[in-house]
């Protein structure tokens, strides 16, 4: 019997149960995880590469990727203590801080990265789940792990000031008649809704403190995407300018994680926090942060606002890999430089102090500034 769940299938050659998780699986385990296995790889196969254009992945890119992806799942098992197909941005994730460690070399483990890649992909088009976007990249040129690319000092000052300009608008009394009305249009476009029933509500609204306090907070706390999603209203306070993570809401389930924040930042979530009140999108909900449509941020979305950002601030992104990452890893890069590696570690709420270890690294504008010394 298990044997022909191991066997090769339609899908060309490729193992789709191979026989490592059969062993592990048991027979409904199998069946679930089969089908799972086939939908994914045959969309990889058509649709992987280009899914509007019915582009897929060569053959031979799937069969090798199928294997890495198999893996995966079973270390998922391994940490979870059982089976599930539902591997989360966190698992894969904390997949790559594991093969940080290995002793394999970086173009497996970059190829591993590609695999997961591929695998959530297909997850984000066919299953809904947010795009993925890695924490780690490996060097391949040399055996280094490297954080993706972070915003310098002087762009994160940029980003934290672009946020407060963002989306804003002049003030209602300072307006002649003919200037509000092409005021109205504006916001009756930007909040889709007849101009005709733009109202004082919708201009206090234009000006919301939630993108300025989600940057701030961000940039103080070096938040993660799912912590930006998870982030409650109890995890704040304003007095003590911090937040306070319980262990259930830590991305990594460590432990509870008391997290500092400029007083700049605490008077900016201060406000948000009383605007936010007043938002019937929040009647029902703790939630910190919500879209327009009421809906909890993702990598996707604030990648997004990240980019709409740098492109009102002048901060150019066209070869740099630029996500909400980049701010969380300015963060440790910068504070790494500032205190020490354990500062770091707590403020990223790290378990592993390994993991931080690839913010000790020295920024480029100091080496830069260093070389003209040196002239």
């Amino acid at each position: 019997m298990k044997k022909s769940e191991t066997a090769t299938t339609p899908l060309d050659g490729i193992t789709v149960v191979p026989e490592p998780s059969a062993d592990i699986l048991n027979e409904r385990q199998r069946i679930d995880y089969r089908s799972q296995r086939e939908q994914c790889l045959e969309w990889l196969r058509v649709f992987g590469k280009d899914p509007k254009k019915a582009d897929g992945y060569a053959h031979t890119t799937v069969k090798c990727r199928s294997h890495r992806m198999d893996q995966f799942y079973r270390w998922v098992w391994e940490q979870e203590n059982g089976y599930t197909t539902n591997v989360t941005h966190e698992h894969a994730d904390a997949y790559l801080r594991y093969l940080a460690l290995q002793e394999l070399t970086n173009a497996h483990k970059d190829n591993c990265r590609k695999a997961l890649q591929m695998l959530y992909k297909w997850r984000h088009h066919q299953q809904g789940l947010d795009e993925w976007d890695p924490e780690l990249s490996f060097s391949t040129g040399h055996q280094t792990t490297e954080p993706r690319d972070y915003l310098t000092r002087e762009e994160r000052g940029i980003i934290r000031e672009a946020a407060m300009e963002h989306g804003s608008v002049p003030s209602y009394n300072s307006l002649s008649a003919a200037e509000r009305d092409r005021w109205k249009a504006y916001l009756a476009q930007r909040f889709v809704k007849p101009k005709s029933e733009i109202t004082r509500d919708d201009w206090d609204r234009a000006n919301s403190w939630k993108i300025p306090s989600l940057v701030s907070v961000s940039l103080d706390a070096a938040l993660r995407p799912i912590e930006v999603e998870r982030a409650v209203t109890s995890w704040v306070d304003i007095d003590n300018a911090v937040l306070r993570i319980p262990k259930e809401d830590s991305s990594k389930n460590t432990g509870h994680w008391i997290v500092g924040l400029q007083d700049r930042t605490a008077e900016t979530l201060n406000r948000w926090l009383e605007q936010r009140e007043t938002d019937s999108k929040y009647d029902d909900t703790d939630k910190l942060w919500l879209t327009r449509f009421g809906n909890p941020y993702g990598s996707s979305s604030l990648r997004q606002i990240l980019r709409r950002l740098c492109d009102e601030a002048g901060i150019d992104y066209e070869h740099r890999q630029m996500s909400w990452y980049s701010i969380r890893h300015s963060t440790g890069t910068y504070m790494t430089r500032e205190e020490d590696l354990a500062a770091a570690q707590t403020q990223l709420r790290h378990k592993s102090p390994q993991t931080t270890m690839k913010y000790d690294q020295t920024p480029v504008e100091d080496r830069q500034n260093a070389l003209d010394r040196m002239e």
